[in-house]
C-alpha cells in the first residue's frame, strides 16, 4: 500500500500550497511529494469539497492533510481523498494556532494519542491509501523524548507507517503560529533517536531546512525530510531534487523555461476563469538571488490582480531579469 517515495515532500502550507501551486512544484520536481494546504472535515462534509479536493493530475504524487479529529468524520474525508484520486492522507497533529484549538485538531492533539490511533484505525479501514500522521516534538511542558516516543508508539500500533515530524515543540497558549515556526528550539537530535527506536517506520523530518545540503545530512539518520517555506521562497531550489536525492535528471535547467511552461498552464486556467494573481503570486520567488529578481516580482505583485492582466505581463516581467 505505502508506495510513495517521501525522500523530499514539499510542506502543506496554508494559504500557499493551494493547486496552482503545486502545479508549478511540480513542474520543477517530478520526484517530491506534494501536499495540499490543511482542509478541515468541516470544511468537506458541510462546505464545498470540490472546491477543496480538486487538482491538476499533473500534480501527483499529492498527499490531503486534513484537520480533524472525530474518526468517523475523518474516515469519510479520507473516502472523499480517495475518490478524488488523492496518494496518501495526512491527519494534522502539528498546527499550534487557537482557530485551530477551538475546533479540536493540530498540535493540541499531541496530548491525545489514543485519539489519534482510533482516527488512523477507523480511517485505514475506510481506504486503502496510506494515511499518515504530521505532529511536533511535544506541546507546551510536554517536550521530553519519552512523551513522543509515547505518542509514536501508541499511533503506530494503529496502523500509521510514517510520521512527519517537526522538530519543534509548540506552545499552545502565547505564542503565535509565526513564533512557534522559529521561538522554540529546533531538536533534530530527537527525531534522529525516534527513527532508531523505530526502525521499521518512515520518519521524515521537518522545520528550519533550506538548503538540499541540509537534506543530505539529514537523511542520514532519518528517511526523508520535508520542506516548507524555502520551497515556496525560494522556490529553484526545488529544480535540484530530483537529480540530487533521487538520481535522475531534473525537468529544468533554466528558470524561464520554467516560467514558459507554466505560463501554458495559466493560459488554461485563466480561460476557465482563473484570476491571474491567484497564480503569478506563486511565481514571485522564482528568481530569488538573480539580478531584476527585486523589478520581477514588483512588477507582478502591482499589476497581476488588474481585470485585464494575463500571461504578457508575467511576459515582461521576465524581461527584467539580467
Amino acid at each position: 500500500m505505502n508506495k510513495l517515495n517521501r525522500k523530499f515532500t514539499v510542506a502543506p502550507m496554508l494559504d500557499w500550497t493551494d493547486r496552482h501551486c503545486r502545479y508549478f512544484h511540480r513542474l520543477l520536481t517530478k520526484k517530491s511529494v506534494l501536499y495540499t494546504e490543511m482542509v478541515t472535515t468541516g470544511a468537506l462534509l458541510h462546505g464545498d469539497p470540490e472546491r477543496h479536493l480538486r487538482f491538476n493530475p499533473e500534480e501527483h504524487p499529492v498527499a490531503l492533510q486534513l484537520g480533524g479529529s472525530e474518526p468517523q468524520e475523518m474516515a469519510e474525508c479520507a473516502r472523499l481523498a480517495k475518490s478524488y484520486g488523492y496518494d496518501e492522507v495526512n491527519i494534522n497533529v502539528g498546527c499550534p494556532s487557537e482557530r485551530v484549538q477551538k475546533g479540536a485538531f493540530g498540535a493540541c492533539l499531541m496530548a491525545e494519542p489514543d485519539l489519534i490511533a482510533e482516527c488512523v484505525s477507523t480511517m485505514q479501514a475506510a481506504v486503502n491509501i496510506p494515511v499518515t500522521v504530521k505532529n511536533r516534538i511535544g506541546i507546551d511542558d510536554q517536550d521530553d523524548y519519552e512523551g513522543l516516543h509515547h505518542f509514536v508508539s501508541t499511533v503506530s500500533q494503529a496502523g500509521c507507517q510514517t510520521f512527519i515530524i517537526h522538530a519543534r515543540k509548540a506552545w499552545l497558549k502565547g505564542l503565535s503560529p509565526k513564533e512557534n515556526r522559529e521561538i522554540p528550539p529546533l531538536r533534530y537530535e530527537l527525531v534522529y533517536e525516534l527513527k532508531q527506536a523505530f526502525p521499521h517506520l518512515e520518519i521524515i523530518i521537518n522545520g528550519g531546512i533550506t538548503t538540499l545540503e541540509q537534506c543530505q545530512q539529514h537523511l542520514q539518520h532519518v528517511d526523508g525530510v520535508m520542506v516548507g517555506r524555502e520551497a515556496y521562497h525560494n522556490p529553484w531550489l526545488l529544480a535540484q531534487v530530483d537529480s540530487a536525492l533521487y538520481g535522475v535528471d531534473d525537468p529544468f535547467q533554466d528558470r524561464k523555461a520554467v516560467l514558459a511552461a507554466f505560463l501554458d498552464y495559466v493560459q488554461v486556467q485563466q480561460a476557465a476563469g482563473v484570476a491571474l494573481n491567484h497564480m503569478s503570486r506563486h511565481i514571485l520567488g522564482l528568481f530569488q538571488g538573480m539580478p531584476g529578481a527585486r523589478a520581477f516580482r514588483r512588477l507582478i505583485s502591482e499589476n497581476a490582480h488588474k481585470q485585464n492582466a494575463g500571461v504578457e505581463l508575467l511576459r515582461d516581467a521576465a524581461k527584467k531579469i539580467a
